[in-house]
């Protein structure tokens, strides 16, 4: 590998990790460049440890979040730099596009083709605002909900409403009114942007994923030097816990960690059952 891509990716490597000079060289060198497998690498040497620095976010753009009569969408439109996500041209575009996308019940190729204000399509307008602006902007990913359960949205720091970095889409299954929950619907919104989980429960966790963790905890803990004997039960327990950090009913609850999510919500329904349904969490970038 030439000298200035090496030293590119060990740079790469140590921004999202926060590791070593050496350290990171020696893995980039191991992996022929390649920094997922890098992470992965130095994560079972024991020298980097899974923390938000791993989710290194490589896209700017904004979440948009549209509502009415219990329908909602959430859609996430990107640009290459947070200085365009800024501009006045961007914002507007996108609050018409997730407007024309909830009418069409979030179908892509519908609200991609509808018209807009200008009498273009969104297609033609997506191209005319690339154009003026001169930086690539795409429409990455929408998620539609229209179900009988009760249904909340949040948005994390809005820079207009609803409209930020950050969206959350929360379904509740329950016989009580959205106003007598309001409370409860906004708290669990804001965990669910908070702490990130990727299942609702242990059983929804993708099995894949859970191998690939525990082969990371297991190479870690022999490379830690521990006894053979007992590296299962400490896999298991470290496991055990990546779980409980992932899945939304056994996260620990925000606003007062001695509780479980699960408890909140069996508090709540003392008098009528209540169901986390589903949620949607959708972040600037994430996942690319």
């Amino acid at each position: 590998m030439p000298q200035e891509n090496l030293l590119k990716k060990i740079k790469e490597l140590r921004e999202i990790t926060g590791v070593g000079f050496k350290d990171c060289k020696s893995v980039i060198d191991e992996t022929n460049g390649d920094i997922e497998k890098s992470i992965i690498l130095l994560r079972k040497k024991g020298i980097a440890k899974a923390g938000k620095r791993m989710a290194r976010v490589a896209a700017e753009g904004l979440i948009y979040i549209n509502e009415k009569d219990n329908k909602i969408l959430i859609i996430e439109i990107n640009s290459e730099t947070d200085f365009v996500a800024k501009n006045k041209d961007f914002i507007n575009f996108g609050k018409e596009v997730s407007a024309i996308a909830l009418t069409k019940l979030g179908e892509r190729d519908k609200f991609l083709n509808s018209e807009m204000k200008n009498k273009k399509t969104v297609n033609d307008s997506l191209i005319d605002l690339v154009s003026k602006i001169g930086e690539k902007i795409t429409i990455r990913r929408e998620a539609f909900v229209d179900n009988k359960s009760v249904n909340f949205s949040y948005i994390h720091s809005s820079i207009e409403n609803n409209v930020g970095k950050l969206g959350v889409i929360l379904s509740l299954k329950t016989s009580q009114k959205k106003e007598e929950l309001s409370d409860l619907g906004k708290q669990l919104a804001m965990h669910i942007a908070a702490s990130a989980p990727l299942a609702l429960d242990k059983e929804d966790l993708d099995k894949s994923l859970i191998d690939k963790e525990k082969e990371i905890i297991v190479d870690e803990l022999k490379n830690s030097g521990k006894d053979p004997k007992i590296i299962d039960k400490i896999a298991i327990g470290k496991l055990n816990k990546f779980i409980n950090d992932n899945t939304l009913l056994n996260q620990e609850w925000i606003i007062d960690p001695k509780k479980k999510v699960k408890d909140i919500i069996k508090e709540f329904s003392a008098n009528e059952k209540i169901e986390i349904e589903s949620f949607i969490r959708f972040k600037v970038g994430e996942g690319l």
